[in-house]
């Protein structure tokens, strides 16, 4: 196993991390509707849920704060964070956003009409859902070693050539192809500049445009340094990356190292005009997107800091040594970790489980009761398909639980107590976890608000 990642940074200030008994836990479960999205934070110990918006801003962000110009138009918070977009990533037009999604429902209200698709390695959940409220379609063209847990692939997240030329040669063509980098739905994998390179030649062959989901775009970068280009720099991988795009969207709450925010960059002028149109309707005028000057501010100092080595490798150092720990106990693990969360590979965690009683939202029930750790289910519960009529399920290719860690929030010791929380679940197994069926189910993005119960299947 590897050691532990020297912190580059010292800590502050701290927050009180709430202890809870077993009793408290097992109540709090229970209002919650054994959803671990409606748990208050004031019952969860160690929060894995998502690292979007969760993470600690630095003492140059908290400064910059300070900075900010709350003009509504052309404010000088947006000057900043307009020189740090195209520094780093070089898009002609950009908006801010309030976050990720926004830019997706704006981006696919413009371009994507019933019965459209668009082409994907793999879409995550609000990308997915925002493609499918166009009554579009997302085709996922991943490479087939992303759903071998077990393969060492370097690249996981890449998409598949073959199949990519396949669809671009259908008519009607996808729409788009976008690109999610790192890849969170198939473990945090990332996607390599000559893959990217490839798609953009195929792109240029069948006039269709290419575009990046790049909320984890500075980790990407880092595994590209680490396993296809060490003489490049992270900044120069970023700006290679972002050459090949015709635009990208961006949750800034991973990669920006903020709370709130996100970008939508394009380079075509007249989409770019349509998008300002759509954002005065619905997010704000298009200097500031629903977001405050000071948040614009933190934003560009944070976009800086996430492609500085030292901080990328703590960052993907320590969601390794939680994966190594876990594997170190047994515990069987999506392979390669991923850049912001070690994930938990339920199909080998419990291999004589129906998927219809719900076994990684089982794995996640049974994480807080034990240990006060909240993480989420990324299998049947958010990606599978549910016929209600003949209580039917068409179950996803991967049955995972995600440990996503917020960025510069938690220490080794904090670290080591999931990994022993965890541990201890996995060998007891047979005792601690218990079949659920979902008792509540909304007909979208099932996993935030569906509500379940644990049962006796008799």
């Amino acid at each position: 196993m590897d050691s532990y990642p020297l912190e580059p940074f010292k800590i502050k200030a701290v927050e009180r991390i709430p202890i809870t008994t077993r009793e408290e836990r097992e109540r709090y479960l229970q209002e919650a509707g054994f959803n671990l999205f409606n748990l208050p934070s004031r019952a969860v110990t160690i929060d894995l849920l998502t690292d979007s918006g969760t993470g600690a801003m630095s003492d140059r962000q908290w400064a910059a704060l300070q900075m900010g110009d709350e003009a509504y138009a052309g404010a000088r918070s947006y000057e900043h964070l307009a020189r740090v977009q195209k520094e780093l990533f070089g898009f002609p037009y950009f908006v801010p956003v309030h976050q990720g999604r926004a830019a997706e429902r704006i981006l696919f209200e413009i371009l994507l009409q019933p019965g459209d698709t668009v082409a994907t390695n793999q879409p995550f959940d609000t990308t997915l859902a925002n493609i499918e409220a166009r009554e579009a379609r997302a085709l996922e063209l991943v490479i087939d070693e992303a759903y071998d847990t077990t393969s060492f692939h370097p690249f996981k997240g890449n998409i598949d050539l073959t199949k990519l030329e396949a669809a671009l040669q259908q008519n009607p063509r996808p729409k788009m192809v976008l690109l999610t980098i790192t890849n969170n739905t198939g473990g945090g994998q990332p996607v390599s500049l000559e893959n990217m390179r490839a798609a953009r030649a195929l792109c240029d062959r069948y006039g269709v445009p290419l575009y990046l989901d790049a909320a984890r775009h500075a980790e990407n970068a880092f595994f590209i340094k680490q396993r296809e280009a060490p003489h490049l720099s992270i900044r120069e991988i970023v700006q290679e990356t972002f050459r090949l795009a015709d635009g990208m969207l961006m949750s800034a709450k991973k990669d920006g190292l903020v709370n709130i925010g996100g970008l939508l960059c394009v380079r075509d002028k007249g989409l770019f005009t349509q998008i300002t149109q759509n954002m005065v309707r619905t997010e704000g005028f298009p200097t500031y997107g629903g977001l405050a000057g000071r948040d614009m501010d933190a934003l560009a100092v944070g976009l800086m800091e996430a492609v500085e080595e030292e901080y990328l490798s703590h960052r993907v150092g320590q969601v390794r040594y939680l994966a190594d720990r876990l594997k170190e106990g047994g515990v069987p693990v999506l392979e390669p970790p991923g850049g912001h969360a070690a994930y938990i590979d339920v199909l080998r965690f419990l291999p004589d489980w129906p998927r219809e009683y719900l076994p990684g939202q089982a794995l996640t029930i049974a994480l807080y009761r034990e240990g006060g750790i909240r993480a989420v289910e990324l299998g049947t519960v958010a990606f599978g398909k549910h016929d209600l009529e003949r209580d039917v399920w068409e179950f996803p290719r991967l049955e995972l639980v995600r440990l996503a860690i917020p960025r510069r929030v938690y220490t080794q010791a904090h670290i080591d107590y999931v990994a022993d929380v965890i541990i201890t679940v996995y060998r007891r197994r047979d005792e601690l976890l218990r079949p659920v069926r979902m008792v509540e189910e909304p007909p979208a993005l099932r996993h935030f608000l569906a509500r379940f119960e644990e049962f006796d299947p008799g």
